[in-house]
């Protein structure tokens, strides 16, 4: 029964509640990247990722998932790989399909269930890095692709040793209801202005491909997800997406020791993002529900939190 109770976590004192929890870091942390090997993976489709790695010579890797409209340059993921590396292991972050310094080559773009993409960056990693064993760390989006690439029908590397998840939307629909609430409306608007824009950039790309008209009237994931994600990705509509990506169904079948921390005041997650019913029954899913922490911050004095509880596990 791996549900970790209670959880090591506290918050500053000044800064309280899951929205400011949210937002002051995500304004006004800064991390020096250390993920500053730059490469370019060519894909079989014609595509392409870029990673991003802090050294080829360790014998332990750590592999860095990022968030919804993030990039692997994010204080959350440089801040991780760096205390990582200071601890023995070398850093691989990778940008998904579109979110780098230029657009994707395809009309498709990323999605919270292509894990045929961190599939790719791990056999990369395995045909051109020494490491004994491979960690897998997700943030939000990327905790969603972690979780459901670890319990799919596909064969792994024993080389993958343990991984950790933070902020993880395990129900699609559950989260995407929750950030369509009035008071998630600033969360929502942010996502929505930076998606509309890299639709623009692909209709240039891709003229009469895309039908792009009222698209400033798109107001929630419901409706992008309708219009654009599922038909572009090969999804039937967003239900049919939300049911299909959604890592909390995969959960049961993870064989490698995993830890999801969601804090119980993540803006983001309804109640359906916190599968406590699969923790208790399985001998490799750990789940630690914090009672603060926000959405991929869980902000410290030192901002170190999130960094030590990962080392913990992952030793």
């Amino acid at each position: 029964m791996p549900i970790i109770a209670p959880s090591t976590y506290r918050p500053p004192f000044w800064l309280r509640g899951g929205h400011l929890q949210t937002i002051v870091p995500s304004l006004f942390r800064r991390v020096k990247p250390v993920t500053t090997q730059r490469e370019r993976l060519e894909l079989e489709d014609g595509d392409f990722l870029d990673l991003a790695w802090s050294g080829k010579s360790s014998k332990r890797l750590a592999i860095f998932s990022h968030g919804l409209e993030g990039s692997c340059d994010a204080a959350y993921i440089q801040g991780m790989a760096r205390a990582l590396v200071e601890h023995g292991w070398d850093a691989l972050a990778w940008n998904f399909r579109g979110c780098g310094l230029e657009p994707n080559r395809l009309l498709s773009f990323y999605h919270s269930g292509a894990t045929e993409d961190l599939d790719a960056v791990i056999r990369h990693a395995l045909a051109t890095h020494p490491a004994e064993s491979i960690d897998l760390i997700g943030f939000s989006l990327g905790g969603n692709l972690t979780l459901k690439y670890l319990g799919e029908p596909r064969e792994r590397s024993p080389k993958l040793h343990r991984a950790v998840a933070f902020s993880v939307p395990c129900d699609l629909a559950d989260s995407s209801a929750t950030l369509s609430k009035p008071e998630n409306r600033i969360y929502m608007a942010r996502f929505l202005r930076s998606l509309r824009a890299k639709l623009r950039v692909k209709d240039g790309i891709f003229p009469g491909e895309l039908d792009l008209s009222n698209l400033d009237e798109v107001a929630t994931f419901a409706q992008f997800d309708d219009r654009f994600t599922a038909p572009l990705h090969g999804f039937r509509d967003a239900v049919d997406y939300w049911t299909r990506s959604s890592c909390r169904q995969f959960l049961p079948d993870i064989r490698i020791p995993t830890l999801l921390v969601n804090a119980l005041n993540d803006p983001f997650l309804g109640g359906k993002c916190y599968p406590r019913a699969e923790a208790q029954e399985s001998e490799w899913f750990h789940l630690e529900t914090p009672a603060e922490g926000g959405h991929v911050s869980f902000p410290a004095g030192d901002q170190s939190w999130p960094s030590r509880r990962a080392l913990g596990f992952l030793r």
